[in-house]
């Protein structure tokens, strides 16, 4: 069809010419009225066929107007009858007014009109109602992206299946890496014969492997005590709904051949690029070996940590290889430092003060200014009396107990700041001491968990030792003589190694008795350790009315719980759940308290059948695996109680399963 636009160009402007010309021959007509004549007579047939024309242009350009709209109106009805996509439009009282012919197709029926939403599709009445603009639902095993125009009361269903078998796919062919390493095999093959070591290898080479060939993995020692692994997510998935029951196979066969060897394994997933993988493998290990070992730890790229396993106590190093080399590098920062700050957990035990005062003794055999920072609103009357004789016995050594804003005052660039009996950050007394000084030295005795200091200079984690105390001690043995400890000193550690051993009953190794018997020697006075922890009448007697309402849970678990008027003394919970576990019956115990207007404590104490460092990790806390503790912020004490009873149902299912 001719360009109607470019003729209606070229005739506009003739109209114009005619009308120019008719002006002119009125002119011409004063003189030559013939002449006007015969132009006029020219002019008016030009115009004829000028309107001719015209009118025959504007009935081609409606028709073609005409059959345009006609197409596009039925390629639209085609289209919203036809196109694979479902349309649906409801009313107020969620009943289907109209669908097209693709959505009824969905569900295998001629048509939905008339019908209720609830008896058709029931899952996407909350959408509607909470107008979601967009969400995943199934009808009939298939997938839709459902995008709603709440206004128009309409729903467009877009089928995602083959789109989420594909995503699905990806994810369960992404790579994983692990590491596996064989904890004590060391320490377990020095002294070995070779056909006994040869045979504890094949025996744990022939567990791993068949293993592997069970679940499709890719395995090959890279040491004597390291094996790498490659799969994928699928199998990923796989081992940890089986709980990597691999771990108990190895410790319960070769516990049987008298060589108890235990696996720690780090896995990297996740990412697809397989250096990070291999480096979040390597750091996956180092926290769970830094937890004790026996046990599975993968960490996520949000930060948080998986375990699995973790169900025995450390086993004790026999070496003390390591606590010369640490004690050897802490005064190498020493000497670097201007001065020495040293810090514990908020409510300080005497573990921590012991050890804080243990690392002030270091700095001091380095000639270096030490200062423990230590809150007085928040120590228990154990810590009280400790102080007051130190005050009574030692006044420059009192002297530099600080405040947490003193020592803010006095931190500089060159301070070093170590801690000491925890590793996280919202657990030590002062937080923004680890903001404020970057030289950071880490020495605890707890299993590391998921939230720990961020990079320190030096970290001395041995969760098999009985307690810092225990650690500070060792490290004292390898310092500068020149500076001889004195009783004082020697009693407050010992006194910190008594407390978390329940007096040499729980978690003591031959290291913990070296250690006591090395402080003895320095004069440590044992009755005086007796005095700081005795305890008061009403002590005792709020310790009695936390026990009074205890009630066994299951399995030999007692649960005691104060009331939401009343706060309760740190201390007094740890020793109510200490109490508990000499009762006849009891395997773990836990008392829930009240500790401040907003937080709510629990400790936990176990004989070692129940992992209570697992139930406190899922309460966010921590610990060992028979003496573990978690704060719970804004809570009663009957919800805390609820999520204590949910984390320890889980555990129990976990232990069956596994």
């Amino acid at each position: 069809m001719p360009s109607y636009f470019s003729k209606r160009m070229v005739r506009y402007p003739l109209y114009g010419l005619i009308a120019v010309s008719l002006a002119l021959l009125g002119v011409v007509a004063i003189f030559y009225w013939w002449i006007s004549a015969i132009a006029i007579i020219l002019l008016g047939v030009l115009f004829y066929f000028a309107f001719v024309f015209e009118k025959k242009e504007h009935l081609e350009v409606e028709e073609y107007i005409s059959t345009l709209s006609y197409r596009v109106k039925r390629v639209g009805e085609e289209a919203l009858m036809e196109m694979p996509i479902g349309i649906m439009l409801i009313n107020d009282d969620y009943f289907i007014e109209w669908t097209n012919q693709f959505m009824a197709s969905c569900f295998d029926e001629d048509t939905l009109v008339g019908r209720s939403l609830y008896d058709v599709a029931e899952n996407l009445v909350p959408m509607i109602k909470q107008e979601i603009d967009s969400e995943t639902v199934t009808i009939n095993s298939r997938n839709y992206r459902v995008i709603l125009k709440s206004e128009e009361r309409l729903l467009y269903f877009f089928d995602v299946t083959e789109q989420m078998e594909i995503e699905k796919l990806y994810l369960e062919e992404r790579p994983v890496i692990s590491i596996i390493f064989l904890d004590n095999y060391d320490e377990l093959t020095q002294g070995m014969e070779d056909q006994t070591r040869s045979s504890l290898n094949n025996l744990v080479t022939s567990i791993l492997n068949k293993w592997a060939t069970e679940y499709g993995i890719f395995m090959k020692r890279i040491s004597s005590e390291r094996f790498l692994t490659i799969f994928n997510e699928k199998i990923l998935w796989d081992l940890e709904k089986d709980k990597f029951s691999i771990l108990d196979e190895v410790r319960e066969t070769t516990a049987k051949q008298n060589v108890p060897l235990t696996l720690s394994i780090g896995v990297g997933a996740g990412i697809s690029a397989l250096p990070d993988l291999g480096s979040l493998a390597q750091s996956s290990l180092d926290i769970a070996l830094g937890r004790g070992g026996d046990q599975v730890a993968m960490k996520q790229l949000n930060g948080k940590v998986k375990f699995y396993g973790g169900k025995t106590n450390p086993v004790e190093k026999r070496t003390r290889v390591r606590a010369r080399v640490i004690s050897h590098a802490l005064r190498e920062l020493m000497l670097e430092s201007d001065k020495v700050i040293v810090m514990g957990h908020k409510y300080p035990d005497m573990d921590a003060i012991g050890a804080a005062i243990g690392i002030r003794k270091v700095a001091q055999m380095n000639q270096k200014e030490a200062y423990i920072v230590i809150n007085t609103s928040e120590i228990d009357t154990g810590v009280t009396r400790l102080i007051e004789e130190v005050k009574q016995q030692h006044p420059e050594m009192h002297a530099r107990f600080i405040s947490p804003d003193d020592a803010l005052e006095m931190a500089t660039e060159d301070s070093l700041l170590v801690i000491v009996d925890t590793h996280k950050p919202s657990f030590v007394i002062e937080e923004r001491l680890i903001k404020k000084i970057d030289n950071v030295v880490v020495i605890d005795h707890h299993r590391r968990s998921e939230d720990f200091i961020k990079n320190p200079l030096l970290v001395y984690m041995e969760p098999y030792a009985s307690s810092t105390s225990e650690l500070v001690t060792e490290l004292l043995e390898y310092q500068p003589k020149n500076e001889k400890i004195n009783m004082l000193e020697a009693t407050a550690l010992l006194a910190g190694i008594i407390v978390d051993t329940k007096s040499f009953t729980l978690r003591t190794g031959s290291r913990t008795f070296d250690a006591a018997s090395y402080l003895r020697t320095l004069g440590a006075d044992t009755i005086l350790v007796q005095k700081f922890l005795k305890e008061d009448i009403n002590t005792y007697v709020n310790r009695a009315k936390l026990i009074e309402g205890v009630r066994i849970y299951a399995n030999g678990i007692a649960i005691a719980k104060g009331d939401d008027e009343r706060k309760t003394d740190p201390v007094v919970t740890a020793q109510a759940a200490d109490t508990l576990l000499t009762m006849d019956g009891i395997n773990a115990s836990f008392v829930i308290t009240k500790r401040s207007e907003n937080e709510i404590g629990i400790s936990a104490r176990s004989l070692g059948k129940v992992n209570v460092q697992v139930i406190m990790e899922a309460l966010g806390g921590g610990g060992h695996l028979s003496n573990a503790a978690a704060q719970l912020k804004d809570v009663t004490i009957n919800q805390a109680e609820q999520k204590l009873i949910q984390a320890i149902d889980e555990y129990l299912e976990g232990s069956t399963k596994s």
